[in-house]
């Protein structure tokens, strides 16, 4: 068993079934730039072997290229509802720590309170002791007791 102290993003990244990890995931991978480099790799091999293959067995898709702008048109597709489901839910991670800082704030307002009440009291102590030290060095030396404020 694990004693090492969880935080609150893997709390709440063990609430997400498994579509909203895989968005994640996906909305990870094609918002990088390895992701960028391997597509744009992708591209050029896929157009230079259709452009001047040595076999013409290699041309599968002569230019201009319409099976290939069919798949860039799906991968499109697809690249807009994931970036839709990875916005759905940062709003909603960014909602549960909106959540999450309300209720520190609150919770911290109540201590505060609380201290600040201690506080309070503690300083009525002090000016009463402060009195009394006052009264009975008075009385001690002689002087007469000043009048109560």
């Amino acid at each position: 068993m694990s004693t090492e102290r969880l935080t609150w993003h893997g709390q709440h990244k063990k609430t997400l079934d498994r579509g909203a990890r895989a968005a994640d995931v996906m909305r990870n991978k094609m918002g990088s730039w390895p992701f960028v480099g391997a597509f744009l790799a992708i591209m050029a091999v896929w157009a230079v072997l259709n452009t001047v293959g040595l076999d013409r067995a290699l041309h599968w898709d002569p230019y201009p290229f319409i099976l290939l702008n069919l798949f860039l048109s799906m991968l499109a597709g697809l690249q807009g509802a994931i970036l839709l489901i990875a916005a759905k839910r940062q709003d909603a991670i960014s909602a549960a720590l909106a959540q999450h800082d309300y209720d520190t704030d609150v919770a911290a307002k109540a201590v505060i309170g609380l201290l600040m009440e201690v506080n309070n009291r503690q300083l009525e102590m002090i000016m009463d002791l402060r009195l009394l030290v006052t009264a009975l060095h008075d009385e001690r030396s002689g002087n007469p007791a000043p009048a109560a404020q």
